[in-house]
């Protein structure tokens, strides 16, 4: 008998292996895969600016890296004890102006170095709700504990989110630079969960689409497979909301079966075991 249904994933086109470099951008599933590349000693870079959930975040960030331009100061916002930046993670933050702007300076040297340098793009996608700072229209990467009136909550629609995707990646798209495209399985619950739902869903059309239009673009089904072949509370950690890592090992595995070449397989278990 058969007690799980397995997601069928087509194997890709051109494999990963370690002469290939990559950027991985989005949510904290792509840490979670980007940190076992690295511990692969597949050349990736993961998350420059920091996690990402949202793909108008991601967009501009892949703008940002396309053009190198530096930060300033004006780009800089008080939180607290804090200087933070609506484009980073918290974790360039510090009450220190010239030493945050210094962190995320380099982070986008780091960035377009990596980007422009890179044989393939792994983006995942995290929720297709987005803050909206309501006095600069600026969507916000990280919200900063910032007061909530000074945003607006929307949701994103599919082609907005794909017509957003297809201007950030405009230079690599149809010219033979691989686009991974994934969902992260990882439920929002602070949205609610009927709108955690209209959440994914929005984003699977999304990356459907992309698929669709451009040949480039693959498909990577993690949200299926924590959602069918693991459904089951026991591959999520105590909080019911992330995956445990079983499950993220396991997605690790099957990405691995259809992602990377056979001698990049056979080297990361060789390397991983060192």
């Amino acid at each position: 008998m058969q007690f799980r249904t397995p997601v069928h994933i087509e194997a890709l086109e051109r494999p990963i292996d370690h002469r290939r470099k990559g950027l991985l951008l989005g949510s904290c599933f792509a840490e979670h895969i980007g940190q076992r590349m690295q511990q692969a000693k597949l050349p990736v870079t993961v998350n420059p600016f920091g996690i990402l959930f949202n793909p108008a975040s991601i967009a501009s960030t892949l703008i940002r890296l396309q053009s190198a331009e530096a930060f300033t100061e004006a780009d800089l916002l008080p939180s607290g004890d804090l200087w933070v930046s609506l484009s980073h993670h918290g974790c360039f933050s510090s009450p220190d102006k010239a030493k945050t702007l210094e962190r995320i300076n380099r982070s986008v040297d780091l960035g377009a170095e990596a980007l422009e340098g890179a044989d393939y793009l792994i983006l995942t996608l995290g929720t297709a709700w987005v803050y909206e700072y309501t006095a600069t229209g600026e969507v916000a990467a990280n919200c900063h504990k910032l007061p909530a009136r000074a945003f607006r909550r929307r949701r994103m629609e599919a082609e907005e989110i794909v017509s957003g995707l297809e201007k950030a990646l405009g230079p690599y798209l149809n010219n033979n630079k691989q686009v991974i495209v994934t969902v992260s399985p990882v439920r929002h619950a602070g949205d609610g969960l009927v709108e955690n739902q209209l959440s994914k869903a929005t984003l699977i059309v999304a990356a459907a689409r992309m698929t669709e239009r451009h040949p480039d673009v693959v498909y990577f089904t993690a949200y299926e497979i924590l959602m069918d072949e693991l459904r089951d509370y026991r591959f999520y950690q105590p909080d019911m909301m992330h995956p445990s890592d079983v499950a993220i090992r396991y997605i690790w595995e099957r990405f691995s079966e259809t992602a990377l070449s056979q001698q990049a397989r056979e080297l990361a278990e060789r390397i991983v075991k060192l």
